[in-house]
């Protein structure tokens, strides 16, 4: 776990640290002996040190057990030590028990919890007659453990989308993977089985029959060739794909991970290369957006303005990642844009998130002149 990550599971304990103004006010304005105001000072830090770390471990792994168990016991237990001891402006403390008992507790434990902290901050204010004045503070402890459930829903839910996202980029490779063999197997298992029974024929022929044998031989050479004719067609369609298909297939792999798609109201007619080498960048970015960005929104448009095609693939993601270099995918794709003639670029968009831009020129680009 990355500091960044620490901190940002930390940040969700960071806004309820603002009801520590009372106690601190207390022990600094409270006329006490100084080694209570030293003990007590020393176990608001204990207690402030132990609740945060209950908040990173109730935000990371998502892990219950006995060491987490045990902060929380110690949390709880402290609170209502200076709570009773120094009175009701130490009561506010049981909001924090409230609110790491919503975030990390299992559901059937939290709300016993929950209506437990509110009523020891009740009766420790009730204890001092200024229940009139403080019944916020009990109050406050439901309300902040109806607020925790919802956060602690939410980021459960973006986890389980990620997941979703990661599944979903896996498989599709995987059944991209499958397809091609399945293909080449198709193509190449009679084709090799023919070659393999006729050179084993000829081979038996060769001194009995030479004329026979070398029938068998050319009925090899005919079927190797047929069969690589297959494979290189076979290998040109799969390296082939036009953008309409392309937008399709993003259109589905996206909405299927819960991602809003923009796509253009039309495909303008192309040249091949050119709708070809398009398609292959809606490709790559909707491979990059569902593994890398975490985007919310995508979308896609295409004009041309009868000189050249212009392609931009923008998301609401994260955007790129530093100095970090291009991958293999989009040094392939600025490649196969450049012998077009064309030019690909990619970056931080205007609005944020990541944006890929393809600029290809319609007309054919003569050889040795390609930017």
């Amino acid at each position: 776990m990355g500091p960044r990550t620490r901190w940002q599971r930390i940040g969700w304990a960071l806004p309820w640290l603002l009801f520590q103004f009372f106690p601190v006010a207390d022990l600094i304005t409270t006329d006490r002996p100084l080694a209570v105001r030293v003990v007590a000072g020393a176990g608001l830090l204990v207690f402030t040190v132990v609740y945060l770390d209950v908040f990173r471990r109730a935000f990371g792994s998502g892990c219950w057990g006995p060491p987490a168990l045990s902060r929380l016991a110690l949390v709880a237990v402290l609170a209502v030590v200076l709570a009773v001891w120094l009175g009701p402006s130490w009561a506010g403390l049981m909001i924090y028990v409230s609110a790491a008992s919503a975030a990390a507790l299992p559901q059937r434990w939290v709300w016993p919890a929950v209506v437990t902290a509110a009523a020891v901050c009740a009766a420790v204010v009730a204890a001092d007659d200024v229940l009139g004045d403080l019944f916020i503070l009990p109050v406050m402890c439901l309300l902040t453990a109806f607020g925790l459930r919802g956060t602690r829903h939410l980021v459960e839910v973006n986890n389980e989308l990620a997941e979703a996202r990661e599944e979903l980029a896996r498989n599709a490779v995987a059944e991209e993977r499958l397809r091609f063999a399945r293909d080449l197997h198709d193509l190449l298992g009679h084709s090799l089985s023919l070659i393999a029974l006729k050179s084993e024929l000829a081979g038996r022929l060769a001194e009995a029959d030479p004329a026979r044998a070398r029938t068998e031989m050319a009925d090899v050479e005919a079927v190797a060739r047929r069969a690589l004719a297959e494979v290189r067609d076979a290998v040109s369609g799969y390296r082939q794909v036009s953008c309409a298909q392309a937008l399709a297939e993003a259109r589905s792999a996206l909405s299927g991970a819960g991602i809003a798609v923009r796509l253009p109201a039309r495909v303008p007619v192309l040249p091949g290369p050119v709708d070809a080498a398009l398609g292959w960048v809606v490709r790559e970015a909707t491979t990059n957006v569902l593994r890398h960005s975490g985007a919310r929104t995508v979308t896609v448009s295409l004009s041309d303005d009868g000189a050249e095609a212009v392609l931009t693939v923008s998301d609401d993601g994260r955007g790129p990642a530093g100095d970090t270099e291009p991958g293999s995918g989009l040094t392939g794709l600025a490649e196969r844009v450049g012998a077009l003639g064309g030019a690909l670029t990619g970056g931080a968009g205007r609005d944020g998130g990541y944006e890929l831009r393809a600029v290809l020129p319609l007309a054919p680009v003569p050889a040795g002149a390609a930017r």
